[in-house]
């Protein structure tokens, strides 16, 4: 019987260690690409009928942008090596390379391909955060051109600056998952277009604002569902390996913030409305997920609570502050990815491990330098393609639906031609 030395048997349960860490990572990133998923329904559950396909179409394009374009510049840009180390930019070269060593335990926890497919998915959610502040008004084309531009460039970019060894990485700052780099990143590039927009027709009036209720609110609570889902794998994943205590005290930490979003935002909403709103219910779980993510590892149980339940407090005052300053924004992505996202990093700074003014500082430095470049940035581009093509569609494609006038389709065809001819009526 031939025996094992005390080396192999060391080797075999290193083999076994890397499998397990690479699988558990591929497994995080199909749940993150199901948040997709998640972000397609919500939209289209709280966008007018008449704009159901426009929504959809953007949300599949989106994903299929994101991982071309982040597979030929963006991946390269967020992680262009050891020479880049506390810089501001760096760049690795186009397209994908990996060595021999890249896809054995030589790189680390898991191979170069999973790595690259876990944040490729990511990237996309920056792009998809936008589509649904914009939507019911903006042309398709210039739309793509702004998402393709954000992937490529500016997410990876400020991404770079934490994940891939840069300035804020080098300073100190935290983001574990994303609240600052992937959420308040693609909040505050919604909030840029939006203003470049501009709002609705009919939503603010001389009478004040008139709220333009979502078509299909069970379809906006079947996505929020997928996105908390989807979320298990967005923060457990970005533990970068399958270590039983670090996975699972993530998952307790996401969950309990999203809970406890919800009841914020059900307070705090019952108590400024006098009524029980589903949509800052479902947007205050969001606001929970956002504002967890930045510390999901880090935090205990009361922190992750207090978290989520002062992000679920913040979506009603947010969304009011932002109705008042006449930013229109459909599904609220800048209430819940911005400002959530921004407090979810700062939140580090006061509930994390490294809790403390210094550490506060500089969570507030990275989170606003961030957000200041994605905003400059985003608004940058959007205001020269509206000058040089036009950004917003007319008044006459608007009303009758960007279903119709962009994709020549309704998702309800005969309920659709009703509603217009009664209208025309």
């Amino acid at each position: 019987m031939e025996t094992i030395t005390a080396q192999q048997a060391m080797e075999a349960a290193n083999q076994a260690a890397f499998l397990t860490n690479n699988l558990w990572i591929l497994i995080a990133t199909v749940l993150v690409f199901v948040m997709h998923l998640g972000f397609s329904a919500l939209e289209a559950g709280f966008v007018q009928r008449k704009n159901t396909v426009n929504i959809l179409f953007k949300n599949a394009m989106i994903i299929a942008i994101g991982l071309l374009t982040y597979c030929l510049v963006g991946f390269n840009l967020m992680y262009p090596g050891a020479d880049f180390a506390g810089k501001f930019f760096g760049f690795g070269g186009f397209g994908l390379n990996p060595s021999e060593a890249d896809l054995t335990s030589a790189y680390g926890n898991y191979t170069y391909w999973a790595d690259f497919i876990f944040q490729g998915m990511f990237a996309a959610t920056a792009a998809t955060i936008v589509s649904g502040a914009v939507a019911e008004r903006i042309k398709l084309g210039p739309f793509l051109l702004i998402a393709t531009l954000l992937v490529a460039i500016c997410y990876p970019i400020t991404g770079m600056w934490k994940w891939g060894g840069g300035w804020l990485d080098a300073m100190g700052f935290y983001d574990f998952a994303g609240s600052t780099l992937v959420h308040a990143m693609g909040g505050a590039a919604a909030l840029a277009v939006v203003i470049v927009l501009g709002p609705r027709i009919g939503k603010y009036t001389e009478s004040g604002i008139k709220p333009i209720p979502g078509h299909n609110m069970p379809l906006a609570a079947i996505g929020v569902f997928l996105l908390w889902f989807g979320w298990f794998g967005f923060n457990g994943g970005s533990v970068l390996s399958a270590d039983a205590a670090s996975v699972s005290l993530v998952f307790v930490t996401t969950s309990l913030a999203a809970a406890a979003g919800a009841v914020g935002a059900f307070i705090v909403s019952y108590l400024k409305f006098k009524s029980h709103d589903l949509s800052m219910v479902l947007n205050g779980i969001l606001g929970g997920l956002v504002g967890i993510t930045a510390g999901a590892d880090q935090m205990g149980p009361t922190s992750a609570i207090l978290i989520g339940f002062i992000a679920g407090m913040i979506i009603p005052f947010s969304v009011i502050f932002f109705d008042k300053i006449k930013i229109d924004d459909p599904v609220g992505a800048t209430s819940v990815h911005l400002v959530c996202g921004i407090w979810g990093t700062l939140a580090v700074g006061i509930f994390g491990k490294m809790a403390g003014m210094g550490q506060l500082l500089t969570q507030l430095i990275g989170t606003l330098s961030v957000c200041a470049f994605t905003f400059t940035f985003a608004f940058g581009v959007a205001f020269l393609i509206k000058k040089a093509v036009g950004i917003r569609v007319s008044e006459e494609e608007e009303e009758r639906g960007l279903d119709v006038s962009e994709h020549g389709a309704s998702a309800y065809q005969d309920m659709e031609n009703i509603a217009y001819n009664f209208s025309v009526k």
